[in-house]
């Protein structure tokens, strides 16, 4: 049996996550995109699920971690 892996990520700018992954290699999957979420693709069983915040906040009541800063 295959295991799928889907990584939920909030993120603030959904339209600049979705160009960072994409640059990455990741394909969108219109199908679990809207504007308040999109599923990017690495594998058949690996995906990205970026989140925006309120979106996230259907999904835990689990506070965001902090972004911190690349150095």
């Amino acid at each position: 049996m295959t295991r799928m892996i889907f990584v939920n990520m909030p993120v603030t700018d959904l339209g600049a996550s979705m160009a960072f992954y994409q640059a990455l290699g990741f394909e969108n999957n219109p199908t679990f995109t809207d504007e308040t979420a999109a599923c990017m693709v690495w594998s058949e069983t690996i995906s990205v699920m970026l989140l925006t915040h309120d979106k996230w906040r259907t999904f835990t009541s689990r506070p965001i971690p902090p972004a911190t800063p690349v150095r």
